[in-house]
């Protein structure tokens, strides 16, 4: 007797004998932005803006960095050993992250990190541990973020975000995209923030 497992088996394999022909999806999106450097930032600053994140748009980050720190109140700062001098500020307790165990990063108040790109169309900044940034981890665990985002590493598009960072994900880097401050929402939608990540986001753009 034939069982039912063995029906379904019969089924599928009678569904593949037939191999239809692979579909090749279409690609017709656009590649590239169109709007000025201007626009895009603007589009950019925005777009963060509507995620409930604090957007500095500054010509000197590093006073920009240390304005966004005393305002937030925070004192022991963590960041990333090769952190760029002129964005230490002075004032609080700067911890460089040498594999800083979990308590140790918890008990941090806020983290200062570099970006390495940013999109405008959806207000992300992606993060893959290249120069001032850092481990996921010292961008994931401390209450406060605070990411210098160069004005020339913004792009338009999606499209172009992926292009930047494909050799990180070839080389196997891993990869954080931040979209606003870590908040989820339950059944009732009731908005809950620093689930995953840092409650209060800051982005310095520096110009």
């Amino acid at each position: 007797m034939t069982t039912g497992r063995e029906a379904i088996l019969a089924r599928v394999r009678a569904s593949l004998a037939d191999d239809p022909p692979h579909v090749v999806p279409p690609r017709n999106y656009r590649l590239r932005g169109e709007r000025d450097r201007a626009a895009v930032i603007e589009l950019f600053v925005e777009r963060v803006r509507d995620y409930e994140a604090t957007v500095v748009v500054a010509d000197d980050p590093g006073a920009a960095v240390a304005s966004a720190l005393e305002a937030a109140g925070v004192r022991r700062v963590g960041i990333a050993p090769d952190l760029d001098r002129r964005l230490r500020p002075s004032g609080v307790e700067l911890i460089e992250d040498h594999g800083l165990g979990s308590r140790d990063l918890d008990a941090l108040d806020g983290a200062v990190t570099t970006c390495a790109s940013a999109c405008a169309e959806t207000g992300t900044i992606a993060i893959d541990g290249g120069p001032g940034q850092g481990r996921r981890a010292l961008s994931l665990v401390p209450d406060l973020h605070v990411c210098v985002v160069r004005a020339g590493a913004i792009v338009e598009t999606v499209p172009e975000l992926i292009a930047v960072l494909e050799p990180s994900a070839r080389e196997g880097r891993p990869i954080v995209l931040v979209s606003g401050p870590s908040a989820t929402s339950d059944i009732e939608l009731t908005r809950v923030e620093g689930v995953h990540g840092p409650r209060r986001l800051v982005v310095i753009v520096a110009t």
